[in-house]
């Protein structure tokens, strides 16, 4: 979250230590010398000099003694004036230290709360950049909730809540919740002004079957979005699967804003509800388009198979697209679909939105954690890590019984040391404290029920401030989306989107599609763990050959440039290696602008 630690990666803001001013030194006295004078009876008398005055004349031999008494009366007085002026200018001293000592009091406060303010208006002026940058109507697409000045307001009361013993332990509690710099850069989606709307003539109709989970579907369908244009054909709304592993049988208009989707690309591509009837009898022509594609293979290949059977029937939309190679405008369009067009039911946005205001409870910012640790995830991947004999058998039973996965004999140890598994809740809470977040820290569970019995244990031991949409909810606000696990999946999306810090722990379609939105909206802060190397860090906690000092610096170097802060998308030596075009739209559809030096 982390974490956590910030340059664009970690955090460069912090309180600056308090220097101790010099220890106060007072001015040291001396006693005046006397000098002795003997006389023939060995009796001293002893005479007084005084400082910058003639010599004091000596007193007769032959005097009376009442005059000795007087004179022995005086030098006792002034003896007695002069212990009492040494009294006066010790008390002096005395109260000089304590108004010190009191001055300096007051200063190391004065300097706290001056440290605090200059804090904050640092934070402000950076929320106030980020305000006069905000280049999207957040209202457009629904997700906006609280940003701007609460959003540093929400994290600076949050941090004088905490009991914090020192000026750096608060700059590491704001760091903590501190955005990666994204000031030269700005989302560029917007249509060009040499655009031409799309005709009345129509190549023919395109169907599609978006398969796979919320989120792939969600891909899925931006991926049409293009196509259809790349091939100046018409889509029909898409149909959605309901054969995946949760068998939600929610449909487009269940999860979607539909009209609020053909509205909005209408300027791209004509979309239509259904097929209009003098097409309904036509029977489709089913094809299964080649994975990670480019323009040419539709407009080569594709495009005349729709001409000739005027409807086309794509049996699966997931990956049908490159993620690299496409023009600008193709690109744009995809996030133009996805950012704007794909907004969620109005149910889905009213109950994530209240969600997101019981998580900001005491205007307390929170992280969203996608744990993907579940049975589903965890029989996929073959890891079992730290789970019984039992359990690591139950996990291969399935993933032999799911047809479609390729891969059944798998060496989970090994997955787990190159980085393929999903981090378990205990090294998830692991990471959290090595980040430096708070056992106080409010935490949103974006994921199902992790699997394993007693495997949350660690996680909610430390961090007891974990929530989900069945802890934040009643039986009764929950009954619409029950049994309808993609509409629960979306009100996760839409929490985790506008959380403070997402943090994911296995990067699946979920944690791609929220990656990519936050780098969309401003690059809100996403931490993206190492897992090959942290579960080698872990191993060697664990065996006691490193210290949880050097551990926890360890991670949090390890993670300075893994919180979500802007970089090219990084290509690969096949499309499958690619960097995924919805985790990260830059190139494309986030633009580096020119600086004012």
């Amino acid at each position: 979250m982390a974490h956590n630690n910030i340059n664009t990666s970690t955090v460069n803001h912090g309180v600056p230590h308090r220097v101790n001013s010099p220890r106060y030194t007072g001015s040291m006295t001396r006693r005046t010398h006397s000098f002795k004078r003997g006389n023939n009876n060995n009796n001293n008398n002893e005479i007084e000099l005084q400082i910058n005055s003639p010599r004091s004349p000596l007193v007769p031999a032959e005097g009376s003694v009442l005059k000795r008494n007087h004179l022995h009366h005086y030098h006792h007085h002034v003896k007695e004036k002069r212990n009492k002026f040494g009294h006066w200018v010790f008390l002096l001293f005395c109260g000089l230290c304590f108004f010190l000592g009191l001055l300096k009091i007051c200063a190391s406060a004065w300097w706290f709360r001056s440290a605090v303010h200059r804090t904050r208006e640092s934070i402000q002026e950076l929320s106030d950049s980020i305000t006069s940058q905000n280049l999207m109507d957040q209202s457009s697409h629904g997700y906006a909730y609280r940003e701007g000045a609460n959003e540093v307001e929400r994290t600076l009361k949050m941090a004088a809540t905490r009991v914090i013993d020192s000026p750096a332990g608060m700059a590491e509690e704001l760091g903590i919740w501190s955005r990666p710099n994204y000031e030269n850069f700005t989302q560029c989606i917007d249509l060009s002004r040499n655009h031409k709307k799309p005709d009345a003539m129509t190549n023919g109709y395109i169907l599609a079957n978006a398969n796979g989970g919320l989120n792939q579907m969600r891909f899925g369908i931006c991926d049409m979005v293009a196509v259809a244009k790349i091939m100046k054909a018409t889509l029909v709304l898409p149909s959605l699967d309901h054969t995946s592993y949760w068998g939600d049988a929610s449909g487009f208009k269940d999860l979607f804003d539909w009209k609020h989707f053909i509205e909005t690309l209408k300027d791209d591509i004509h979309v239509v509800e259904t097929l209009p009837p003098a097409y309904a009898d036509i029977e489709p022509f089913s094809k299964t388009p080649i994975s990670w594609s480019k323009a040419s293979y539709y407009k080569t290949e594709v495009l005349s198979l729709l001409k000739q059977h005027k409807v086309i029937y794509f049996t699966h939309t997931d990956s049908r697209l490159a993620n690299n190679g496409n023009s600008n405008s193709i690109q744009r369009l995809r996030c133009r679909v996805n950012y704007r067009a794909l907004k969620y039911s109005a149910p889905i946005e009213a109950f994530g939105n209240k969600l997101i205001s019981r998580m900001r409870q005491n205007d307390n910012p929170y992280l969203a954690l996608h744990l993907r640790y579940e049975k589903d995830m965890l029989a996929f991947t073959g890891c079992s890590h730290n789970l019984t004999a039992e359990e690591d058998e139950e996990l291969r039973q399935m993933r032999y019984e799911v047809g479609h996965w390729k891969e059944k004999e798998i060496n989970g140890t090994e997955r787990r040391l190159t980085g393929g598994c999903p981090l378990t809740p205990r090294e998830t809470s692991l990471l959290l404290k090595a980040l430096g977040f708070p056992s106080q820290t409010r935490i949103y569970l974006v994921a199902g029920e992790a699997y394993g019995r007693g495997s949350m244990k660690y996680l909610e031991d430390d961090f007891p401030n974990i929530f989900s949409h069945s802890s934040l909810s009643s039986k009764e606000e929950l009954n619409p989306f029950k049994n309808h696990q993609n509409m629960l999946a979306g009100i996760d999306y839409i929490v985790a989107l506008q959380s403070d810090i997402f943090l994911y722990t296995y990067d699946g379609n979920m944690a791609k599609a929220v990656e990519g939105h936050r780098r969309f909206e401003n690059f809100r802060k996403t931490i993206n763990p190492d897992r090959e190397k942290f579960v080698k860090l872990v191993d060697k906690l664990d065996e006691g050959k490193v210290s949880w000092k050097k551990f926890s610096s360890k991670v949090r170097r390890l993670h300075e440039d893994r919180i979500g802060a802007p970089y090219l998308r990084e290509r690969g030596e096949s499309p499958k290696l690619e960097e995924s075009f919805y985790a990260n739209p830059m190139p494309g559809c986030i633009c580096e602008t020119r600086s004012d030096t």
